[in-house]
This record gives C-alpha cells, structure tokens and sequence, in this order.
C-alpha cells in the first residue's frame, strides 16, 4: 500500500510534555507549543515519543497528551507513540489512538528482555491488528538495544499493515536499503543532528526533538533538499549542530525544556530520574542557544 507522502512527508516535531509545578500536565503550555510549531511550518506532531517523557507518564497521561494534540491540531498529520514493554498498555494507546482518529500509531521494540526476533516481530502485528490503523517502526537501536538490518526491516516494509519506519540510526546504509527496496513506505530521519544526511539517502521527512524550539531551520532543510540546493541546506544544518552540541553537553531532555521555558514558555522541568540543570547550564543556554532560536508570536 502506497503513502501519501504529500501527508505524511515533512518535518514533524517530537513533542515534549509540560509539566506544571504540582508535575501535572500543563494543558494550556502544550497547546501553546502545538501552535508555536504549526507557525514554524511543521507538517504534523509524533506524540508521546521519548522526547515527551513516555516512559515516565502513566497510561492515563499519555491519553490526555494524545487527546490535547487532536484537539488543538485537528487538520495536522499526527502519529501516536504507543510504544510499552506492557503490550497490554501499548493496546490500550493504540486503540485510543483509533478512536481519537490519528494518521499512524508507532512503537519502539519492546526492550530490556532481549526479545527474539520473532517475539518483537509477533508484537508489532498483534498491536497494528488491535490499534486499525498503520504502523510505524520506531528504530532506535541505541536506546531499546534491538538491531534490525534489511532482513528484519523488511518483514515489515513488505506488510500493508505497516507505513515505514521513524529510524534513529546513524546506519544510512540500510536506510538507503530500505527506501530504495520499498519506494512506496515512509522513511523517516531520527537523528536531528544528521537530519540533512537521512534526507540525502533518501528519508521522506525527519522527526525530532529539538523541532521543538527550531522547526523552521528543519523545514528550510526540508524545502531546500527538495530543490537540490544541498549547499544552502549544509549550511543551515551546521548551524542547528552548533545549538545541538550545547544540548548534548548539558543534558538533552532537560536541556531543550530550559530552552522552551527562556522562550517565554511554562514547560517547568523533566520527572525524576532526570536531574535539574545548574544555573551555569541555564546561563549557558542563554547565551549560547536563545539568540538563534524563533521567538513566540
């Protein structure tokens, strides 16, 4: 089956969750950014991801997140991430997801018990048949410790049920095995700071965090690849790199919430067991990240 990559090709923004000083949901913030992104240029949101603390947000709150996002971008292109090792939680989702009429639902592999093939596989199928709706891989080796080559990718690439992959990899090789054998799926880059190579070897769009508080560079990469100006794009990808390694020294969750929130937002601070920043880390955001990044409207 054939995407439409008119919907689903683009930039899309890995949300983060705000929490308010009682670590409750901040509605109000949330929807705030969902707007600040729309203005930027994104094509739609990948909700609930690893950027939005799923991990650490009960079932609950992850239907809330899912229903703010409808709710406040109804004509965006949504993706839900579902992703649990409980398969009865990443069901749940799936099936609020169905009901709440998002695009896609995606899931990372389930991870920590060093899975089989077979049982990762056997789980993504029960969840795409239970949720009605397709699925994308969430590939993020580093992170859930499964490796996938071709082989296991196209298990899936060669299933209707199945749209693509959001793949967080530094492995381009296999990317381009993956977009060149089945043309017709979506591929989507992870890594924000090689959003430019993903998008040369073939990614129909990038999904990333720091889209958050800089989506008009990725969409300017975006438009430029489009039109063959690599050089232009090169030059605007350097750019975000030097804001990202900032992030990357100082903690990157935490980090690119003290962004949102020296932008005028109320995105307080990540759930224990992340740390808080230090005032010198702060300081250093704000000197070396707030000057290059979009102002609220």
């Amino acid at each position: 089956m054939a995407i439409d990559t008119k919907k689903f090709g683009g930039i899309f923004t890995a949300l983060l969750t705000p929490f308010d000083s009682n670590n409750k949901i901040n509605a109000k913030e949330l929807e705030k950014l969902v707007k600040f992104n729309l203005d930027m240029g994104v094509k739609g949101f990948y909700v609930c991801g690893s950027t939005g603390e799923a991990f650490l947000l009960s079932t609950d709150e992850r239907k809330y997140v899912m229903e703010i996002v409808k709710d406040c971008a109804p004509e965006a292109t949504l993706i839900a991430h579902i992703g649990s090792v409980n398969e009865a939680d990443a069901t749940e989702l799936g099936k609020h997801a169905k009901r709440l009429s998002y695009d896609l639902v995606s899931s990372v592999a389930p991870y920590y018990y060093n899975f089989s093939f077979n049982e990762i596989k056997n789980y993504y199928y029960r969840l795409a048949d239970a949720s009605e709706l397709q699925m994308l891989v969430y590939h993020i080796p580093a992170f859930s410790g499964v490796k996938m080559g071709i082989k296991e990718m196209s298990e899936f690439l060669s299933d209707d049920r199945f749209a693509g992959i959001k793949y967080t990899s530094n492995d381009f090789f296999t990317m381009e095995q993956c977009k060149t054998a089945f043309p017709d799926k979506i591929i989507y880059n992870g890594y924000d700071e090689m959003c430019l190579a993903g998008l040369s070897m073939g990614a129909d769009g990038a999904i990333g965090s720091t889209y958050n508080f800089m989506a008009d560079k990725f969409v300017k990469i975006y438009n430029l690849m489009q039109n063959g100006e690599i050089e232009a794009a090169k030059a605007i990808q350097k750019e975000a790199n030097k804001l990202i390694t900032v992030l990357i020294k100082n903690g990157v969750m935490q980090s690119e919430k003290e962004v949102l929130n020296q932008l005028g937002f109320d995105f307080g601070i990540c759930r224990k067991p992340f740390g808080e920043l230090t005032e010198e880390q702060k300081d250093m955001i704000k000197k070396e990240i707030i000057p290059y990044t979009s102002k609220i409207n």
